[in-house]
């Protein structure tokens, strides 16, 4: 096994390293606190202090009040917890619009809809991966229960025009869930400003632990919960992962901290990755890089260059990033988001993402340019 702590980490949209400044009091928390937050002696008390310590962190870094905070185990739950939970509390309707790149989990959970009655639509979205605010506010109609779209994708990083999209929504009188996953942390988000009913964040995806995600239930809108019980004011039973919850505030107040510095030095580190991805290989292409995006994400298609060739190669130098192509129970297929934009299947699988993080230097952006210089020359003679 490689030493991780030497190599070049590109896949923080598939999660990021824990902050430093999270592990103490996550360690803390394991060693001293056990109590349940449920309980009423001292011990369940000071749990339950603490979680509410972590509510009120995340509730500020969204600009909203604690109580609108509910905790999750993840990202997905978060996700589909808004989902079921809008549709339970909308009885007579039985209608959902996503977008066509959506994250595989919601997607996955609109088929399953669809065996049990409700009707999906699926918004299409064009070569840069925009979607059309008039084919949205087409689709939506009175039975419409639920707008659920990501405010950045995963795989491209483009950004999808919230606002709008909650104008339309709020006009049509459905309610708006934004799966903000990977905009958390490398965008301003208040949604103080922001006609937004309901949106997901998940811990490790801005230098959080894993298991620790949440959802925002804007106040006084109802939700029908998943996992029934008196904890998270009865939307989501069970007991609470304290220490994971610690760490998720300690990451939220760590996100909010310089927060304009941190997104400014990542879009600059982006831009000159993909400035020397462009010089060095002509035949290169940014997927979706007409389009507004997210601060830290690149999707670079190498021509028709095999990306998960590249990708071994890159691992090989203890580099890593990730495909765009994911993978089925059937083997490997690609992208739906790439295929959603009109790539063929051999542009899909020459695309590769990188994402970076805060943590990452110019120093190793500059080596991975050198080495994918190196993998890609070879490649290309061996081609040719």
């Amino acid at each position: 096994m490689k030493d991780q702590s030497t190599s070049i980490y590109l896949d923080n949209n598939a999660t990021t390293a824990l902050a430093p400044e999270c592990l103490e009091p996550m360690l803390a928390c394991l060693r001293d606190v056990h109590g349940n937050p449920s309980s009423k002696h001292a011990a369940g008390m000071r749990a339950k202090e603490l979680v509410e310590q972590a509510r009120a962190s995340v509730a500020r870094l969204l600009n909203v009040t604690a109580q609108e905070i509910v905790f999750t185990a993840s990202g997905t739950e978060a996700n589909h917890l808004a989902i079921l939970g809008a549709l339970g509390v909308r009885p007579g309707k039985f209608h959902v619009v996503v977008s066509a790149v959506e994250h595989p989990a919601n997607l996955s959970l609109c088929t399953h809809l669809e065996s049990e009655g409700i009707r999906v639509s699926r918004l299409p979205v064009d070569g840069e991966g925009r979607i059309d605010l008039m084919e949205l506010e087409r689709l939506i109609n009175d039975e419409t229960a639920l707008v659920s779209v990501m405010w950045a994708n995963n795989e491209t990083g483009v950004l999808l025009p919230v606002e709008e999209i909650a104008r339309i929504a709020k006009a049509k009188g459905a309610l708006l869930h934004v799966d903000a996953v990977q905009a958390v942390g490398k965008l301003p988000i208040d949604l103080m400003k922001a006609s937004i009913d309901l949106l997901s964040l998940s811990g490790h995806k801005f230098h959080g632990p894993k298991g620790a995600g949440a959802l925002f239930v804007r106040k006084r809108q109802r939700l029908q919960p998943m996992l029934f019980g008196h904890q998270e004011r009865g939307r989501r039973g069970g007991t609470e992962n304290v220490p994971a919850i610690v760490g998720l505030g300690v990451a939220s107040e760590l996100a909010a901290k310089d927060f304009a510095a941190k997104t400014a030095a990542m879009a600059a580190l982006r831009d000159r990755f993909e400035t020397g991805v462009l010089q060095r290989f002509p035949f290169a292409s940014i997927n979706g890089g007409m389009a507004t995006r997210v601060c830290n994400t690149s999707s670079v298609r190498f021509g028709e260059l095999e990306g998960e060739a590249i990708l071994d190669k890159l691992d090989k130098t203890a580099i890593c990033a990730s495909s765009g192509a994911a993978c089925t129970a059937g083997g490997s297929a690609p992208s739906h988001v790439l295929s959603a934009m009109g790539l063929s299947e051999a542009e899909a699988r020459a695309t590769i993402r990188f994402s970076i993080s805060r943590y990452t230097t110019q120093k190793e952006i500059d080596q991975v340019l050198d080495v994918l210089g190196s993998i890609v020359k070879h490649m290309t003679a061996a081609a040719a």
